[in-house]
């Protein structure tokens, strides 16, 4: 496969639920064994206050680069089926959860159907992801926002607790 044919993107991991770190750490490793996959980069793992939902345990969240030859929905399909896989049960939106995994960036692609929008439509107003996107992609253009990782994250209007905990994810 071509390095050419690949496309960067920019994933979303994020389990309160049981062993945190474990669940993320699994995750990286079933994204990297999907075909025309392989993770890139990992973020610093953040401890972050729940989103939307407060009545619930705090979160680990981290970022992960990949190149993919997948195209959007095959990719989407293919995390969904990782949730899955690791047991994640959907029961209330916002809700706790073992494994959360969101495309956030697919390349410079915008796009929005009912399964999927690129970039993540939410992606501008969590600061839980965009710390650790940051990390990995602070000077990298948001296509509809046209503004930086960067400078989204000072001006986001989350302010929710996130910090840089210890423990960091492993390559694969």
């Amino acid at each position: 496969m071509n390095t050419a044919d690949r496309i960067s993107v920019y994933l979303g991991l994020g389990s309160n639920i049981g062993d945190r770190q474990g669940f993320l750490q699994e995750a990286v490793e079933l994204v990297d064994d999907l075909p025309g996959t392989r993770v890139l980069r990992t973020s610093s793992i953040y401890e972050t206050e729940p989103w939307g939902e407060s009545d619930q345990d705090s979160f680990y969240n981290a970022v992960v680069e990949i190149l993919t030859t997948l195209p959007p929905a095959e990719l989407l399909a293919a995390v969904k089926n990782i949730e899955t896989r690791m047991g994640r049960v959907s029961t209330r939106r916002n809700g706790p959860r073992i494994i959360d995994i969101d495309i956030l960036l697919y390349g410079s692609a915008v796009m929005e159907d009912e399964q999927l929008a690129i970039p993540h439509p939410f992606l501008p107003q969590r600061q839980f992801v965009l710390t650790p996107l940051r990390e990995l992609a602070g000077g990298a253009l948001h296509p509809v926002e046209l503004t930086t990782i960067d400078e989204m994250a000072v001006r986001c209007p989350d302010t929710a607790k996130v910090w840089k905990t210890d423990v960091r994810l492993q390559l694969c």
